[in-house]
């Protein structure tokens, strides 16, 4: 068990698990697409917003907790799906789905999890949403959905930009592929369903030796396949990979019931904006008529209340629970998840915020308001 307490910000996690990971899976979890512009973007996106703090604000009790599609949870800090966590720690994902219960937020399962949507839902009462890719074979995805909604999962998250995978240089450079005593679960039957051999995400490359879950993604998908979606499921669907005001217009009017902004973690293609930079341009086209949520790059607190002042209802974090978890297991996420919202708390004491509604776009500064300033003077 890693000595928690030495830890004091989830940075220090990654540092960890790069020195605990076989080299290959490190590089899988942390790489982004080709020069990974955007890997680094997503940090600087935030970096470059300044706060602009109220003072003699009585913050003697500082709530964080927020309302997600009708569901109160204790913090807007959410867990993002993320695949095959038991290359991280033999728990994987029913580790990351025990810390999320214990930390009052929601996690987010991915369809490419080495644990099954029912294994983690048999860890115990917990707010969970799945992470959906729409496969060719739509029979296999209305199960995938329906077994979803038997588990107990709240929401349908449809990943909408990976028509192909991304270039990810390190992965064809270590040749990368899961490893062969794990499966991923969600995905098994696909084997029954198809010629080829489903076993990991696999690589548009020749080092793929193994058969490609991406091969049988639906690379036609298109808006009017989320109103088919519509038909075979009740729960609400939220929509990942949104970043631009024109598809959050069409994401509207095609019924989402919500979009996260999203740029895959910088995984998919490179050169496109922080999610962050992008988030005021999607809110002004949705004009909250669906809830807008925000991922990639956060890793602070202050990260947290930066997306928050701009209007996000809400964050999702990978990256800082898979290190949390390749370090210390359910012991290790858990703390990334508090040390977080602490982090969290304690910028909104700082700020002049008592509770998350009291937290607005007046308490940041971003470079176009600077930009205007300047231009004043």
């Amino acid at each position: 068990m890693a000595d928690l307490a030495g830890i004091v910000n989830v940075n220090e996690y990654e540092i960890l698990a790069k020195q605990r990971l076989p080299k290959m899976v490190y590089d899988y979890y942390a790489s982004g697409a080709e020069d990974e512009w955007s890997l680094k973007e997503n940090r600087r996106g935030y970096e470059s917003i300044r706060f602009r703090p109220r003072v003699l604000v009585d913050v003697s009790n500082v709530d964080t907790s927020i309302n997600v599609l009708g569901f109160k949870i204790s913090t807007p800090i959410m867990v993002a799906p993320t695949a095959m966590l038991k290359m991280a720690h033999p728990d994987g994902e029913l580790a990351v789905a025990r810390a999320a219960a214990a930390a009052g937020t929601i996690m987010t399962l991915s369809s490419n999890s080495t644990c099954s949507m029912e294994e983690v839902a048999e860890t115990g009462p917990g707010l969970r949403f799945f992470q959906l890719y729409v496969f060719n074979n739509r029979n296999f995805v209305v199960e995938l959905v329906h077994r979803a909604e038997l588990s107990g999962y709240k929401a349908i998250v449809v990943t909408v930009d990976t028509p192909r995978l991304g270039r990810r240089e390190a992965d064809i450079r270590n040749r990368f592929d899961l490893p062969p005593h794990l499966t991923m679960k969600n995905l098994e039957k696909l084997n029954t369903m198809s010629s080829k051999r489903v076993r990991t995400l696999g690589l548009e490359t020749p080092s793929s030796s193994r058969g490609s879950v991406v091969s049988q993604k639906d690379r036609s998908l298109t808006w009017k396949d989320l109103r088919w979606l519509q038909t075979v499921t009740k729960l609400p669907i939220l929509l990942k990979g949104v970043l631009t005001k024109e598809d959050a217009i069409l994401a509207v009017e095609a019924g989402a019931s919500g979009i996260i902004v999203s740029n895959h973690g910088a995984r998919q293609l490179d050169y496109v904006p922080a999610s962050i930079s992008i988030l005021e341009e999607i809110l002004s086209a949705v004009e909250d008529q669906i809830p807008v949520f925000v991922d990639g790059g956060v890793r602070r607190g202050t990260d947290v209340l930066k997306a928050m002042a701009l209007g996000s209802a809400g964050v999702f974090v990978g990256r800082p629970a898979i290190f949390g978890l390749a370090v210390d297991g359910e012991s290790g996420v858990k703390h990334v998840l508090e040390l977080l919202r602490q982090e969290l708390e304690l910028a909104m004491s700082l700020v002049g915020c008592s509770g998350v509604k009291g937290i607005s776009r007046s308490h940041v500064q971003t470079t176009t308001d600077r930009r205007i300033i300047n231009s004043k003077i």
